[in-house]
């Protein structure tokens, strides 16, 4: 069995384990396989081992994979968008999980607007104050997404933060515990723009933890794929 098929089983086995501990159907969790650290042809392997969410944190490196198989998947831009890197973003990725800021929202929305193609986007939440982390404070995500929502061509589907890096897993749970309890706060609102049903949160070290607290996107490079030491 190819490699990448077995390590998916296993993630798989272990998502219904966490979903059975919380209670939670594995149907509610879709991994994203974190691509950016290898070439077209992992890519590629990843799709036939039947994944089809692809995430991509660097549009200058993601898009000649995009060119060759982005009619094969879904595709997410996981990392800091800078707005000159918009462009090259809307139109390929589905969904984004970085915004972050009003501007970048704006320009979001033009560049969406002239492809008359809506991008989803999930807010990205600072839940821990890392300083090396990008991302809204949690008191300020509330008065975001008002904001935000105004924008017609923006879909805002959930919400992602980035847990700090830990050996043990357990420590950051309070981490996603909040970020779903921020989720809860703003569909509380009782604004149908804001259902935001989704969380992006869970990494290769710690997604079991978090589909134990809510997440229904985890975002999966070394346990799938391999790269660089270290948790992506």
């Amino acid at each position: 069995m190819d490699e990448i098929k077995e390590q998916l089983d296993q993630v798989q086995k272990n998502i219904l384990k966490a979903c059975g501990r919380a209670g939670r159907s594995p149907e509610e969790v879709n991994v994203i396989a974190v691509t950016k650290y290898v070439d077209v042809e992992t890519t590629r392997r990843v799709l036939d081992a039947g994944l089809t969410d692809i995430g991509e944190s660097r549009a200058q490196e993601a898009i000649p994979k995009w060119e060759r198989l982005g009619d094969r998947g879904v595709w997410h831009f996981i990392g800091h968008l800078q707005r000159n890197k918009v462009k090259a973003v809307v139109g390929r990725f589905t969904y984004v999980h970085s915004l972050d800021r009003y501007s970048l929202a704006r320009e979001l929305n033009k560049r969406s607007e002239a492809l008359e193609q809506p991008t989803r986007c999930f807010i990205q939440v600072n839940v821990a104050g890392e300083e090396s982390k990008h991302g809204l404070k949690p008191e300020e995500v509330i008065d975001f997404v008002r904001e935000a929502a105004e924008l017609p061509w923006l879909r805002l589907v959930g919400l992602m933060t980035m847990a700090p890096f830990t050996e043990d897993p357990e420590e950051v749970r309070p981490v996603f515990r909040q970020l779903r309890g921020l989720q809860q706060e703003i569909r509380k609102l009782g604004d149908s723009r804001l259902e935001l049903p989704h969380l992006s949160m869970g990494m290769s070290r710690d997604y079991m933890v978090a589909v134990e607290e809510g997440a229904t996107f985890v975002r999966l490079g070394s346990v799938l794929v391999g790269g660089p030491p270290g948790r992506r």
